[in-house]
């Protein structure tokens, strides 16, 4: 009886913004399995399957793992057999899903030489087979696992005693190498290959010495999705260093791929990523000549050839990295020779807005983003017409950041937003940009000179409003978003406080605020505390405010929320602020508690004098 390998179905939250086909293994797969796979004899058809009985038995020693062992001695007998089994059949075993997810979890328990074993036949004797198994869906997440097993050893390998243990490394190393060649060998098919590519991408990894989690460990939430993954590196062994010198040239053989492919792009990525953290010099060499490539392209006359990249899905995420990676020439040299005069019409465009936004970033650290800026400001009404609200908060985070263009950025957004003139709209700007709304239309009036401000809830608080607002804080003049925020009604402000978006707003305008424009803040909140106590996001900016608040706005919050013991303290968010604020010790042994608080500002203030 033979098992079916099932195809992945693509999902409804798939269609992520921006997100590269091939990652995690999985976008671009079903495009692709009858392009790469049907081509290499890999799809299901041509391929040795498990039968009924290893599957069961694969599938019962999974369920072993999971239950764990009680000593050391129990779990080598256990992995030792289990490898019996494998043996002889381990590309079968690899290429199966049950096998295949077993091997992931079983290999961490192995030891350098075991896992040594099961490379070798998963390669053969030249490693040519390496090839087949890595471009396999399952089979590709086995050789990363067995390839990423090496950073346990390398530390211990050079100080240990054991020759024996030290040979064992040392016959990984020759495996992770052996891989290494069959990649050289035929780098274009792996790095095109949606599932070869991974498998290249974790060995420049362990060549360079540094790892992330592994793919089956890091799906990430909606949250975490676009955070970049935490390296931890690992010392490597000597041939390491040359085989990545040697992986990246023949890599640079095909930069071609590049431009023209999704999942080969990826690829590039990672080569300069781990090539910037480990190799410096390297890196630098690499993005040099890749821009060289980039540049020397056919284009239209007059044309830069890298505006065309920009536009493109594949090469414009290549690009970004390039940015963020550059050096301070080579970003001067790109806006100088390419970019100039080009930088409104890029952020208009759909794709080519994210590279000037890493672009913007990239710059606020020189000179160079005075003229950065000076380009993009003129657009800056074009750039919100077209929703493309990313290179706006980042043009605002760069100012911030290099305490530059401050003044003309709000400005700029003030009559971007028709709040600038008369100059009484001022107090209006807060809610306008934190709903990313002009003036007429939030307060439904209906000419643009029109005075008349009618009393409108605050609402329509958005994700991008949010980081707009919270990067203007930022700036060394805040009094405009001080005085709007002082105008809003309490229940405006309870609002904000429960508000996904606007919780962060209200935190970092409180919190970066002066002692004095804080309790004015704190007065308009007085007969919010207890609801916002009760709420999961009121509560966390609530803890963030007593933070920062002196002992007399300390001494004010507590007393309104005592008042409401009962409810505070059956609050599933209140009972914690209830025992943080150590309200039971407010009630009864007031003076203690007020030396308590008095020392802990004391011992705040001297942190904050230190750290200014």
């Amino acid at each position: 009886m033979l098992t079916k390998t099932e195809e992945r179905k693509p999902q409804k939250g798939e269609r992520q913004k921006r997100r590269h086909p091939g990652e995690d293994g999985e976008g671009g797969e079903s495009k692709r399995r009858g392009g790469e796979e049907g081509k290499g004899g890999q799809g299901d058809g041509g391929r040795k399957r498990l039968d009924a009985l290893s599957v069961g038995y694969f599938r019962r020693v999974g369920e072993r793992l999971t239950e764990g062992f009680e000593d050391n001695e129990e779990r080598e007998m256990f992995v030792e057999n289990v490898l019996t089994e494998v043996k002889g059949k381990a590309t079968v075993v690899s290429m199966d899903q049950t096998g295949s997810i077993t091997l992931q979890r079983l290999l961490p328990l192995c030891s350098p030489d075991q896992v040594a074993t099961v490379l070798a036949e998963l390669g053969g004797e030249s490693g040519s087979e390496f090839k087949a198994v890595s471009c396999d869906r399952c089979g590709g997440h086995v050789v990363e696992s067995a390839v990423r097993q090496i950073s346990r050893w390398t530390d211990s390998s050079a100080t240990t005693e054991e020759e024996d243990e030290e040979e064992s490394c040392g016959a990984l190393e020759a495996q992770v190498l052996s891989l290494s060649k069959a990649v050289r060998d035929n780098s274009e098919e792996f790095i095109k290959h949606v599932h070869g590519s991974h498998v290249v991408r974790t060995l420049l990894h362990v060549l360079a010495g540094c790892l992330g989690p592994a793919r089956t460990e890091s799906r990430p939430g909606a949250k975490e999705r676009n955070v970049a993954p935490q390296l931890t590196d690992f010392e490597i062994p000597t041939a390491f260093w040359y085989e990545l010198k040697s992986l990246t040239e023949t890599l640079m053989d095909n930069i071609n791929l590049s431009v023209i492919d999704a999942v080969a792009s990826v690829v590039f990525q990672t080569m300069l990523t781990v090539c910037h953290r480990k190799r410096p010099k390297l890196c630098k060499q690499l993005l040099k000549r890749i821009m060289e490539y980039l540049t020397s392209r056919n284009a239209a006359p007059g044309v830069s050839p890298l505006l065309v990249f920009l536009k493109d899905k594949a090469s414009s995420h290549l690009i970004e990295t390039i940015i963020q990676l550059s050096h301070k020439s080579l970003l001067r040299d790109l806006y100088k020779n390419h970019l100039k005069g080009q930088l409104v019409d890029l952020a208009l465009h759909s794709i080519a807005n994210f590279p000037i936004q890493r672009l913007t970033a990239a710059s606020a650290k020189y000179k160079l983003f005075l003229k950065l800026f000076d380009e993009l400001i003129q657009g800056v009404e074009a750039i919100l017409a077209a929703g493309h609200m990313g290179v706006i908060v980042q043009l605002a985070e760069s100012c911030a950041e290099s305490e530059e263009k401050q003044e003309e950025m709000m400005q700029c957004l003030l009559r971007a937003f028709h709040c600038a003139e008369p100059g009484s709209r001022h107090v209006s700007c807060l809610p306008l940009f934190m709903s990313l709304i002009t003036y007429e239309v939030y307060y439904h009036s209906d000419t643009a000179e029109g005075n008349i401000q009618t009393e409108v809830p605050l609402s329509s608080i958005c994700y991008h409003g949010s980081r707009l607002v919270q990067a203007l804080a930022k700036f060394k003049e805040r009094s405009l978003l001080l005085s709007s925020l002082r105008t809003l009604s309490p229940a405006d402000l309870l609002t904000l406080a429960s508000d996904p978006s606007g919780s962060h707003v209200l935190q970092a305008l409180i919190t970066t605020s002066s002692d004095k424009g804080r309790g004015k803040i704190l007065k308009r909140l007085e007969g919010q505390y207890v609801q916002m106590a009760c709420s999961r996001l009121g509560s966390r900016v609530l803890e963030a405010v007593w933070n920062s608040a002196t002992v007399s706005h300390r001494q004010s919050i507590a007393q309104e929320l005592v008042l409401s013991e009962s409810q505070l303290r059956s609050d599933q968010f209140a009972r914690h602020v209830w025992a943080k604020f150590a309200l039971s010790h407010f009630i009864h042994r007031r003076a203690h508690w007020q030396e308590i608080q008095t020392g802990e500002s004391k011992k705040r203030k001297l942190f904050s004098d230190i750290l200014e």
